[in-house]
């Protein structure tokens, strides 16, 4: 009789109670540390301390995983994920940070990973499931009786119900009506609840990085009695995606590709004027999230029906339709990138624009790196990993970029006030931008003086003061102090009658 076992183990190792109160321990000094950098506080050069104290601890508990090289790499992915965060907080920086210190981690703590799949597997994991592991972890420093651990098994449900009924609560006042029916307000007067659950939450948040565990798959093989293995009948008929059915689908394709290519050339690149009752704003906003499906659908399609080792991926006729179809894909994305540069001509800039656009020369490289795995027939993790590494250098680049100032000036200087068509400058939008728009502001002021009355001379104030309590250490970012040096040249070389450099 012969068994052949597929699991999914995680790997636990038998952890003394003294060892895991240590590491209790010094989760809670590293969540009070976080209650005095984060609690109440503005967030900026504070996160890079927190993110760097919880490198440090990790590497403290776990440096017997770790040897030279790996480490060495594992400090340079950290280092280039801390620069975007440093430069300026803000949602990519932050995401970077999370993804360079998960990664960074994984690289050091765990060798036996090495393909893309595995790590990604690992990644999800512990990102999704790693913070419910302290609920679970943390009684077992005390040595607690089964009937202890069973309650700790119920640990997590109930906090994460607490959470909900509270922000429940304050979304329905039908809920907050049942919740003041408790009357907890005897135990909430000496108790605050938000702090509790703060720390809670930041405690759950390092225990992954004290106390690591990486969840990887095991192959178990029993002895072999007589005969082998049967082999599993396929899933997917070849009927379905036989070269007949790819063959009928790249004509049709193509043929629809092909009228929607003739009708942007037409309105885009003919300058033919577009049916009544519809602007380039709408033809625009109708274009972007097709492209989305469409490019995705398309995409799949090609990997599904040439991929490596396939009945269509030699074919002769098959090839050069998809290589077509692929062709008509990117000129749809040239169309879009023109449709919406248009867009832009008439209604300015904004940051939902600017991400279409990277969006769309991210779609547009994704087909061609598509076009390429199959001409160097390379294998469809290749064009993961390819696609992987182009996104991760975009993102990388945009969490470098000051698109607050690069919005601004880009409005302020294609306004109608300067270049004579578009529209007029919107100095109540340039208000939203923050700080960063102050230069540019200033030039809006200075071509409409009116705007000066009003409201308006205060809110710059405000954000130049929002730019001064930036600068506290705690939320402090190279890219403010920056623009701080630049207003106080500004404001001295205003005070010496002389124009700034």
């Amino acid at each position: 009789m012969t068994s052949l076992a597929s699991t999914s183990t995680t790997d636990i190792q038998p952890i003394r109670p003294s060892a895991l109160s240590a590491k209790l321990a010094v989760a809670l000094l590293l969540a009070g540390l976080a209650d005095w950098l984060f609690y109440g506080q503005r967030i900026g050069l504070s996160l890079t301390l927190f993110a760097i104290a919880t490198a440090c601890v990790s590497v403290l508990f776990n440096h017997a995983a770790l040897d030279l090289r790996r480490a060495m790499i594992s400090g340079a992915i950290l280092v280039l994920g801390l620069v975007p965060a440093m430069e300026e907080l803000n949602t990519l920086s932050f995401l970077i940070l999370v993804a360079s210190l998960t990664i960074a981690l994984l690289l050091a703590t765990d060798p036996d990973t090495t393909g893309l799949t595995d790590r990604a597997r690992a990644l999800c994991n512990f990102l999704l499931l790693g913070p419910f592991r302290f609920f679970l972890d943390a009684p077992q420093a005390f040595n607690m009786s089964a009937f202890t651990r069973g309650i700790a098994l119920w640990l997590m449900p109930a906090a994460l119900s607490t959470v909900f009924i509270a922000l429940f609560a304050a979304a329905n006042p039908v809920i907050e009506q049942w919740v003041s029916l408790l009357n907890p307000k005897v135990m909430l007067d000496h108790v605050n609840i938000w702090r509790v659950l703060f720390w809670t939450l930041m405690l759950a948040l390092v225990w992954p990085f004290i106390h690591v565990r990486w969840r990887r798959r095991a192959v178990v093989a029993a002895a072999v009695a007589e005969g082998p293995v049967p082999s599993l009948p396929p899933l997917v008929s070849a009927e379905f995606l036989g070269p007949s059915t790819i063959l009928r689908s790249l004509i049709l394709f193509n043929l629809l590709f092909a009228a929607q290519s003739i009708l942007d050339g037409i309105y885009l690149w003919g300058h033919v004027a577009l049916p009544d009752n519809m602007t380039y704003a709408t033809y625009s906003h109708r274009g972007a999230y097709p492209l989305i499906a469409t490019a995705l659908l398309a995409a799949a399609f090609v990997l599904v029906a040439m991929r490596p080792g396939g009945p269509a991926e030699k074919s002769k006729v098959i090839r050069p339709l998809v290589y077509l179809w692929v062709g008509q894909n990117v000129l749809l994305v040239v169309s879009s990138i023109r449709r919406l540069d248009l867009y832009v001509d008439i209604y300015m800039l904004t940051y939902w624009r600017i991400a279409a656009f990277v969006w769309m020369g991210l779609v547009a490289l994704g087909l061609i790196l598509i076009v390429a795995r199959i001409v160097l027939d390379r294998s469809n993790q290749w064009l993961i990993g390819a696609n992987l590494a182009a996104l991760t250098i975009v993102l990388y680049g945009c969490s470098l970029v000051n698109f607050d100032a690069f919005i601004a000036d880009y409005n302020v200087t294609h306004s109608r006030e300067v270049s004579g068509k578009g529209v007029q400058i919107d100095i109540d939008y340039l208000m939203t931008l923050g700080p960063q728009a102050v230069p540019a502001i200033d030039k809006a002021f200075a071509l409409r003086p009116a705007a000066r009355e009003g409201c308006l001379v205060s809110r710059r104030d405000r954000l130049v003061e929002q730019l001064r309590q930036d600068l506290a250490w705690r939320s402090w970012g190279f890219r403010n102090w920056r623009l701080q040096r630049r207003l106080d040249a500004e404001a001295k070389a205003q005070a010496g009658g002389q124009p700034a450099s």
